[in-house]
């Protein structure tokens, strides 16, 4: 599988040590007015993704969700999808998640076999994905429909040893997340702990509600930032980290 332009993008970015902003949309918690207002902010505070996608998807939205965004934005839509059955050509890319913080074979590989034919099909931009869930105060909706335990939130030196074994095994971007509802989010020591023994973009997700959360994640060492709860909670927060970002970039651009 060749490398892809989005794959090729956050290496690069990762390079050149610049940080990225993905806002995580959650089907079955928007609708296009929702959407719609928070495409508006995004005109005046920059994002560099969006994730589709969450851990149940009960409804049809996701399609005219995807087609809404792709007719009125031009940030890159990747799918975050939590089974085989929730994947669209008309999103731009696909995280293609191996969930390698659990043992559960269907989210290690039983559910890729099953999307193998129809993403070889796609024109979708393939991301092989090493997702570890994170324990990060309470049972998230993440871990119980996996049935998986998550990493314990104490404990970076298994986070890193994981992410070792996902990079020698060929995939190409890690994810450390906390799940949605995560009561904090992933310490600045696992991710300091990850980042230190791989070389592939980190993404990091899950509980970033604060400024102060976002500033440690950033300078622990997380390439791209996901937020979402908060911003359905609050789209206005979606302003504030954006700036977060980009002051993070704007004293690297001045230091170099």
């Amino acid at each position: 599988m060749r490398l892809t332009s989005l794959h090729e993008a956050l290496t690069k970015r990762r390079k050149h040590g610049q940080k990225s902003l993905a806002v995580l949309l959650d089907p079955d918690q928007l609708d296009e007015a929702s959407c719609q207002h928070l495409l508006e902010l995004c005109e005046s505070y920059p994002v560099d993704y969006f994730f589709m996608g969450g851990s149940l998807v009960m409804n049809s939205r996701q399609a005219a969700l995807i087609r809404f965004i792709k007719s009125r934005s031009a940030v890159p839509v990747l799918l975050f999808p939590s089974h085989s059955l929730h994947l669209d050509d008309q999103a731009d890319g696909i995280l293609l998640l191996s969930l390698i913080s659990g043992r559960n074979p269907d989210f290690l590989i039983g559910q890729h076999v099953l999307a193998a034919p129809l993403l070889r099909q796609s024109n979708l931009q393939i991301l092989p994905t090493g997702y570890m869930l994170v324990d990060t105060g309470r049972q998230t909706t993440a871990s119980y429909m996996s049935g998986t335990t998550p990493l314990p939130h104490d404990k970076p030196a298994i986070a890193a040893c994981t992410a070792m074994a996902g990079e020698q095994l060929g995939l190409r971007l890690m994810y450390l997340d906390g799940g949605s509802g995560a009561m904090y989010p992933v310490s600045p020591a696992m991710i300091r702990a990850v980042r230190q023994v791989v070389e592939v973009p980190l993404i990091v997700g899950g509980g970033i509600n604060t400024v102060e959360k976002a500033q440690a994640t950033l300078a622990a060492g997380a390439d791209v930032i996901v937020i979402g709860n908060q911003i359905e909670k609050t789209p206005e927060f979606l302003g504030e980290m954006s700036k977060v970002v980009q002051s993070f970039n704007t004293v690297l651009n001045v230091n170099q």
